[in-house]
């Protein structure tokens, strides 16, 4: 047999079994062949004690059956050529995605009767099994099943098996395929409506900074001239100077920068399952990004660890036009497996901000102690704005942690963020984020207009439920 990846068939012969031998061909006996190899061995022994010839070929019969149909399957050398294709490779957690199985017969032969499995995780759902009838020479078989999880991670798919038998059953033999594929399941994407969240010249929301060359950041001299240029912009002295066309630079609009933050810290959470404050808050994060991917901005995602995705560049960010589909889906994979954290503090990922000029900043908080709200509100001087989204630890897992007063900690934590300048908001069980997406546009306008809304009291949408 042989083994293709997805989308990649090949063709050889599959020698995975080979070097059992006997063994694994008798390991391969279904319980009739065990049974009649049994009675025939019980039938020849009786034969021979009591001297009957005749029940003597009876026995031998019996027992030559099953290890005749086992030699016969042992040495069957179907050249199978396998594939596999998933629809879509990557998957919201919640939804289903499509498997299609393709087998090829690229022998002359036909096959016989196949029975084709492929290895799935049990979060996914059962283990798919298809027969095939007879396969001709050069024929194709396509089949498909539909795989569904509602906890996002990475998962394999595969190896594919191929199980042999003869036609009386007598035994079976599974062959595999070294290849596999691997689903993702991303966290949930909510859509975000279009707000104005209007802040400092630190170069986010709808405010554009000018920057020069169109190539880039380190375009800042006039450059060689490249297909599709605008000939208008051709700079003739430098032309005659350096023989070959150059063009002048010119003023482009700097992309908006947008950092969201992620607490994963594992003390800062309670519960888990799809429905926990944790799930809530990568979801959050995840939605964030996309909605400011489609606007435009260049993003990154940002951890308590200090980790940083797309990765270390040259500012960190990434979101040009020819690589948000790439940034988008990095961000997604890492959002899709990332876990709690051991840390206890977010100084890691304000060490990370300190740099400044981070444009807009967009946190999703678990429980703060006093010293953690104190660098988180720390971090608002290193960005052009802020908005918090603080989860309620109590609200989410229905139990009180304990602690004294919850209620006025959580607000005293708000008022922290507050007056350091963040938009802050405390986010319930069962909070849309759609809609405390508009509350932080409209708390901040109305800061930001001196209109007295500082965010107390209302911000933390307690009326949802």
């Amino acid at each position: 047999m042989a083994a293709g990846g997805a989308g990649r068939p090949s063709a050889g012969h599959g020698e995975q079994g080979e070097k059992g031998g006997a063994r694994t061909a008798l390991a391969g006996l279904t319980t009739r062949g065990r049974s009649f190899l049994a009675a025939g061995i019980a039938a020849a022994i009786c034969a021979y004690v009591l001297g009957q010839p005749d029940l003597l070929r009876v026995g031998l019969l019996l027992a030559a059956l099953p290890l005749i149909c086992a030699a016969v399957v042992y040495r069957t050398r179907y050249r199978v050529a396998g594939s596999r294709r998933l629809s879509p490779a990557r998957v919201p957690a919640g939804s289903e995605a499509r498997v299609h199985l393709r087998m090829d017969n690229v022998s002359r032969l036909p096959t016989g009767l196949l029975m084709l499995q492929d290895r799935v995780p049990y979060v996914l759902g059962p283990r798919p099994r298809f027969v095939l009838d007879r396969v001709e020479a050069g024929g194709r078989r396509e089949v498909s099943y539909r795989v569904r999880s509602d906890l996002r991670g990475r998962y394999p798919l595969g190896p594919l098996q191929l199980r042999l038998s003869d036609p009386f059953g007598m035994c079976e033999l599974t062959r595999a395929f070294s290849t596999y594929d691997t689903l993702t399941v991303i966290p949930r994407v909510e859509p975000l409506p279009p707000v104005r969240l209007s802040g400092e010249a630190k170069g986010y929301g709808d405010g554009r900074q000018r920057s020069l060359a169109l190539a880039g950041e380190d375009d800042v001299i006039p450059r060689g001239y490249r297909y599709g240029d605008d000939l208008r912009r051709v700079h003739w002295r430098l032309t005659a100077r350096y023989g070959e066309l150059m063009v002048r630079r010119e003023e482009q609009p700097q992309r908006s920068r947008c950092t969201v933050l992620l607490d994963t810290r594992g003390l800062a959470y309670q519960g888990a399952g799809p429905d926990s404050a944790f799930e809530w808050a990568v979801s959050g994060a995840a939605s964030v990004l996309v909605h400011m991917l489609e606007r435009g901005f260049s993003v990154r995602l940002l951890t308590d660890t200090g980790n940083s995705v797309p990765g270390e560049g040259s500012d960190g960010f990434a979101g040009a036009s020819q690589e948000s589909a790439d940034a988008a889906g990095l961000m997604m994979d890492t959002l899709a497996v990332v876990d709690h954290s051991d840390g206890t503090g977010l100084s890691r990922a304000y060490d990370v901000l300190r740099g400044g000029n981070e444009g807009l900043l967009v946190a999703f908080l678990g429980d703060l102690d006093e010293e953690q709200a104190a660098v988180a509100a720390k971090m608002r001087q290193r960005s052009g704005g802020a908005v918090a989204f603080l989860l309620d630890g109590d609200s989410w897992t229905g139990e009180p942690n304990g602690a004294p007063d919850p209620m006025n900690r959580r607000e005293e934590r708000l008022r922290m963020l507050r007056e350091a300048g963040w938009t802050a908001l405390s986010v319930p069980r069962g909070a849309p984020l759609n809609e405390l997406w508009r509350q932080a546009d409209r708390e901040r306008a109305g800061v930001m207009t001196g209109s007295g809304m500082t965010g107390s009291g209302t911000s933390g949408g307690e009326g949802w439920s």
